[in-house]
């Protein structure tokens, strides 16, 4: 898949779910689902150092939006290491790009103007290599003209930006380029609509609640609930954007607290369960890809201990790259695959 494939071609299935819980230790923990459906997606981890020089690509070529990383990042990419759609820097920000199509509006490419132009799809570095807190964000996102890498095509993304005291934003670029911060209070995020009509969504299934439904009575018939597991009964169970934002906030928000970290971070893997999205739904009959899942990756992030886990479609082991074990002033900017082999190991367990 190449840059013009992930920039805006055609774009199959980009169903990316989000979540955010937090411990009774207080700590925070974000995490999330990447799809793609037409087939493998080239993925990275990669690692920038204090120091490094990026520049952003636009339009027509590699000659964009200079900067210089003032912290270290650990991220995932898709097609190729600049493209970093997920990631974490050393002072614990976190930020992630989902696919946001019909609703966004950036700027129009003007080549005189390509020294300000950074790329939607390198927001995410940018952002977590100059910015320590949401605050820093907001204070310098106008400096920028974000723009698509192919203008021919209307796709756009929208970003999550967590810091570890719990604060999440939603930021949407609106009306010709003017970004819009929305305060994350519900703890989700997933594509179009906007974030807003979301939430405004979440009111028609106010009638959802945990715990099996009560028996009651119709007439004379008793109406009872059928082999238990009716919590949530009437919850939307299809992948659109709308169905999940609301499938993952009933579910994030009934979760039960973890008490640290890193068993917020497993229980995060338990219910990005629920959004992974089988090749076969995605497809006429006998034209699916060769591919286990359109879910290709998902990634759970610890802002409080500067870690970042994910596993892959291929590979069903957890893995983890702890920042705070990188030396970002000595590390080289690097990337590799996110699996070595695309292989799922299995441990063969001896009885005696």
């Amino acid at each position: 898949m190449g840059l013009t494939a992930v920039a805006g071609g055609n774009l199959p299935m980009m169903a990316c779910t989000g979540i955010s819980l937090v411990a009774k230790d207080g700590s925070f923990v974000h995490a999330r689902t990447i799809e793609w459906s037409a087939g493998y997606v080239p993925c990275e981890y990669v690692i920038i150092p204090r120091g490094q020089v990026l520049t952003s690509y636009t339009p027509v070529g590699a000659n964009g939006l200079q900067f210089t990383a003032r912290h270290g990042v650990v991220g995932c990419a898709v097609s190729q290491k600049e493209f970093i759609v997920e990631g974490i820097n050393e002072a614990g920000l976190a930020a992630g790009l989902f696919y946001f199509p019909d609703y966004g509006e950036y700027v129009e490419f003007d080549s005189t103007l390509s020294a300000q132009t950074l790329a939607d799809l390198q927001v995410v570095p940018w952002i977590l290599t100059q910015c320590s807190t949401i605050d820093e964000v907001e204070s310098i996102i106008r400096q920028v003209r974000i723009v698509s890498l192919d203008p021919k095509v209307a796709s756009t993304v929208h970003w999550r930006i967590s810091q570890p005291d719990g604060r999440q934003v939603v930021l949407e670029i609106l009306d010709g380029g003017i970004p819009h911060f929305y305060e994350n209070q519900v703890g989700v995020i997933t594509n179009s609509p906007g974030f807003p009509w979301q939430l405004t969504n979440l009111n028609n299934y106010i009638n959802l609640h945990p715990g099996d439904a009560p028996t009651h009575t119709l007439g004379e018939a008793t109406l009872h609930h059928l082999s238990g597991s009716s919590g949530m009964l009437g919850l939307p169970g299809d992948f659109t954007s709308p169905s999940r934002f609301v499938r993952a906030a009933f579910l994030r928000n009934t979760a039960p607290q973890q008490p640290d970290a890193f068993s917020t971070v497993t229980l995060s893997f338990h219910l990005l369960n629920n959004f992974d999205v089988p090749i076969g739904l995605e497809h006429p009959q006998g034209q699916c890809p060769d591919l286990q899942s359109a879910t290709q990756w998902m990634t759970v992030t610890d802002l409080a201990n500067r870690r970042l886990y994910y596993r892959t479609a291929y590979d069903a082991s957890i893995r983890c790259i702890d920042l705070g074990k990188i030396d970002f002033s000595n590390v080289k900017y690097q990337s590799h695959p996110m699996d070595a082999k695309r292989v799922q190991p299995v441990e063969m367990v001896e009885v005696r």
